[in-house]
């Protein structure tokens, strides 16, 4: 596996954490450390969406730096066998 392929997985794993600890806080608001988890992986998601998009391309608008160049539309599209 790759540098990109492993980046593209950790945000995955990640992105999957994220949610299932949303739909827990949906249900447990007043869990402290439910939250204090919910924003530990929140701050990684972040750190690796901008390091993958800094190396290839921007999975989400959020990430287009667009003082270089507009980078948006150079992805690859998830039917062209890349995700």
């Amino acid at each position: 596996m790759n540098q990109k392929q492993r980046l593209l997985k950790d945000i995955g794993i990640v992105s999957f954490i994220i949610v299932e600890l949303t739909l827990f806080l949906d249900t447990h608001p007043e869990d402290c450390k439910a939250l204090e988890y919910y924003r530990h992986y929140n701050n990684i998601k972040q750190q690796l969406m901008k390091e993958f998009s800094q190396k290839y391309y921007p999975l989400t608008l959020d990430y287009v730096d667009c003082d270089k160049e507009w980078t948006w539309g150079m992805a690859p599209n998830p039917w062209e066998g890349v995700c």
